[in-house]
């Protein structure tokens, strides 16, 4: 049975996922020891492709736009196209990353070890406090539990393919789904898609292997850098009610990165 990494990645005004999605499929390599692919509509010329093991070519969806606060401005989000992720593939076991998603350590070879179709993350956490994200581990007008689609691994079978059948399902009828749910945003999100599909799927019954240990999640509202000449060692810096400045370090611990552009910076310093 093949295994390897697929990563999404298709550019918009103000981040080049392309460079994020390379810089990501170098870490994977040396962390998890498998091959990775990009679904990208990048230039098949693109010198930065050499970087993944396969290219899958395709057009980017957009799920709408969305503000971020690192960048203090709306961009064009192409998440939509996350659904087509078990049609895309070419492992027979996926695990499918965001190209924001850091890994730093080996923790998510214990997780391609597991005999499932499909697994991901319940609930995420701030890497800074140690808390659960305030309101986000749950979603719509009735707090619906929040399955994060920022790390989903699944292989080959009919549970995984009902899964994105679902999902695809949700975002052609979007509109529907969200009033459904009591959903305010407008913008399509995977995480709600993937959600909505967990629980069609499992009967409602919330049955669904998850990633044993919490989403590790650095905010936006604070300044991720990389310490210089330490290998998968990471640092936020803010400031405390106090206005006080404060910093969190850590070494060798996978991360969510949602300030896109620190994680930029930090990639164009690589």
């Amino acid at each position: 049975m093949s295994t390897g990494a697929l990563i999404f990645a298709f550019n918009n005004e103000a981040t080049d996922y392309v460079r994020m999605a390379a810089w990501s499929a170098e870490n994977i390599r040396r962390h998890l020891n498998i091959p990775v692919a990009v679904v990208t509509d990048a230039d098949p010329a693109d010198p930065r492709l050499k970087a993944f093991d396969q290219v899958v070519p395709a057009t980017a969806e957009s799920g709408g736009t969305r503000w971020f606060e690192d960048y203090a401005s709306t961009v064009t989000w192409h998440n939509a196209g996350r659904v087509n992720a078990y049609d895309l593939t070419p492992w027979d076991r996926t695990l499918v990353l965001d190209a924001d998603y850091v890994v730093a350590s080996s923790d998510l070879k214990r997780i391609l070890e597991y005999n499932t179709d499909f697994m991901c993350h319940r609930s995420a956490i701030n890497l800074n406090t140690g808390h659960p994200l305030k309101g986000l581990n749950v979603f719509g007008r009735h707090s619906m539990p929040m399955w994060w689609a920022t790390v989903m691994l699944f292989r080959r079978s009919n549970t995984a393919q009902y899964i994105f059948d679902c999902m695809q399902m949700i975002r052609d009828n979007w509109e529907h789904y969200r009033a459904l749910y009591g959903i305010d945003n407008k913008t399509y999100r995977n995480d709600f898609a993937l959600s909505i599909a967990l629980g069609i799927v499992s009967g409602h019954t919330g049955r669904v292997d998850e990633i044993p240990w919490p989403l590790l999640t650095v905010m936006p509202d604070t300044v991720l850098t990389k310490i210089a000449h330490q290998t998968d060692t990471y640092r936020i810096t803010y400031r405390d009610p106090d206005n006080q400045p404060k910093y969190t370090q850590w070494h060798t611990t996978d991360f969510h990165a949602m300030g896109k552009q620190h994680l930029e910076n930090i990639i164009a310093a690589h």
